[in-house]
């Protein structure tokens, strides 16, 4: 999706979305059938499990790919996916999934069996389904964390130019320290990744693959249709985020609030408690700009470390926990409104503690993982972009926390950088279908049009009420997704789900 104060908020509202997995909708899981055919080159069967213990046959395989494409002396790698086989006599294409982040893996997706596996199981009844560890991810890694010698401080004040500063100097630290293992930095970007699903396909001995894949995995999904858009059947993306979407702009997140606000306006308890959501937001960032909150975070053998809880890590936090109304947002809310109400009150600092405990910001030492930061770097910013996100930063709720510590990094490797030719808006014909929640604090309804305003064959439905993670929030969802596989009418482009009670 690594819960920690050194990534961006996109990889830490990953974890928090798979910590946080939804309920089971057991009604969406196929039973499980025997293998139908034989396993292929470099795979072998296996019986999956899930974290919970159900079983289902399936095959482990890998591809080996080189390294970095534009080197011709490059080494290999292994790419590593598991093969759930159709349980139709006349499967279609192939089905792979693409996991978000970046950073994500589909095979411990598939694994959770309250968040996708249902989903996974039922889509077999249209192809093999593939869960696939990105070049870099879960099975797909043999890449070393890089932790850095740069330290943030604890316990005293600092400015967003501090912060970006150590940023740059780990960033630029751990760079040399990955080349140093002999690790090629410039062959992990999202044209490369998109190359191996080609390699994939080929391997599968499909002529076509529909690709399935949700925020950073629409990304890549977005990137494969000028990499190998002919070999592609159908794509089924959700929470789209555009080529040039890596960073969000900080104005679209507060336009993010003010659907909030609506939507909290509706629960008569709810629009008591929170009758102005952005004011009091700018209210707690303004306290602890001047006042920060002095905690006292419990170590080893039962001392304390001091940590001063500043306004920037109130943005981290709330750039983390707005993806999905309905699991960090009424959390979120209740700790605006404590905060704002009883300052640095013991009820205040336990709340507080805790959050700064899960969010990892007691991990001193700057860390990058690999994958994830040169994905978000090479994927990068167009100058334009760049400068309206800097100036909307100014005004903005969350400024650039939002997608820290991008764009602080994206200049900081030329040479890694993609270019603004990679991030024009893909155009294609391929039958695509984005679905959309209204409630996104991630990825936006207008930025997912622009996202996908070049693909003249796109059918769009939006999840009323739904955030970023809406695969599994209801039944309606999947049976759009099987009319889609289906090539069955889609007769209504909104599906509406309840919203959670904002007042705990």
């Amino acid at each position: 999706m690594k819960e920690t104060a050194n990534i961006p908020p996109r990889s830490v509202a990953m974890l928090v979305f798979l910590t946080l997995a939804l309920t089971q909708l057991a009604a969406l899981a196929a039973e499980p059938k025997q293998i139908l055919g034989e396993p292929r080159a470099n795979e072998t069967a296996i019986v999956f499990e899930t974290m919970d213990g159900e079983k289902v046959d399936a095959f482990e395989g890998k591809i080996q790919v080189p390294e970095n494409r534009g080197n011709p002396n490059s080494r290999l790698i292994p790419v590593h996916y598991v093969r759930f086989p159709a349980t139709t006599a006349e499967p279609g294409p192939p089905i792979i999934y693409l996991a978000g982040g970046p950073g994500g893996s589909g095979i411990l997706t598939a694994q959770y069996p309250r968040f996708r596996f249902p989903l996974f199981m039922a889509l077999r009844e249209h192809g093999d389904v593939i869960a696939l560890d990105q070049r870099g991810t879960g099975a797909s890694s043999t890449l070393p964390k890089c932790v850095s010698g740069i330290s943030l401080p604890w316990a005293e004040p600092f400015t967003d130019a501090e912060v970006t500063h150590l940023h740059r100097v780990a960033a630029q630290e751990c760079v040399g320290f990955w080349q140093g293992k002999g690790i090629d930095v410039f062959g992990y970007n999202t044209v490369e990744s998109a190359k191996d699903i080609d390699d994939l396909r080929a391997h599968l001995g499909a002529q076509r693959v529909t690709l399935w894949g949700i925020s950073y995995g629409s990304h890549l999904a977005l990137a494969s249709l000028k990499v190998m858009g002919n070999h592609i059947h159908k794509m089924v993306i959700a929470s789209a985020e555009g080529l040039d979407q890596t960073v969000k702009m900080p104005h679209s997140t507060d336009a993010y609030f003010d659907r909030l606000q609506i939507a909290i306006d509706t629960q008569q308890d709810a629009a008591a408690l929170y009758p102005d959501v952005s004011a009091l937001i700018r209210r707690v960032h303004k306290r602890l700009e001047l006042n920060p909150i002095r905690l006292q975070i419990p170590a080893e053998q039962g001392a304390t470390t001091e940590f001063l809880f500043q306004r920037f890590h109130m943005q981290v936090l709330a750039s983390s926990m707005i993806a999905d109304p309905h699991r960090g947002v009424t959390q979120l809310l209740a700790l605006y409104q404590e905060i704002d109400q009883a300052g640095s009150s013991d009820e205040v600092k336990e709340a507080v503690a805790a959050l700064v405990v899960r969010a990892g910001f007691i991990d001193r030492q700057i860390s990058f993982d690999l994958m994830p930061f040169a994905m978000d770097v090479a994927s990068g910013i167009t100058s334009k972009r760049l400068q309206q996100v800097k100036l909307e930063a100014q005004t903005s709720l969350l400024g650039l926390a939002l997608n820290f510590p991008m764009p602080q990094l994206a200049d900081l490797f030329p040479e890694l950088d993609l270019g603004d030719e990679f991030r024009v808006f893909p155009r294609s014909s391929v039958p695509t279908l984005l679905l959309t929640g209204t409630l996104d604090g991630r990825t936006y309804i207008e930025e997912q049009q622009e996202a996908t305003r070049g693909l003249t064959n796109l059918t769009h439905v939006m999840v009323a009420n739904a955030g970023h993670n809406l695969f599994m929030v209801s039944p309606d969802v999947t049976e759009t997704i099987h009319k889609f596989l289906r090539d069955d009418k889609i007769d209504k482009d909104d599906i509406v789900i309840a919203l959670p009670k904002f007042a705990m």
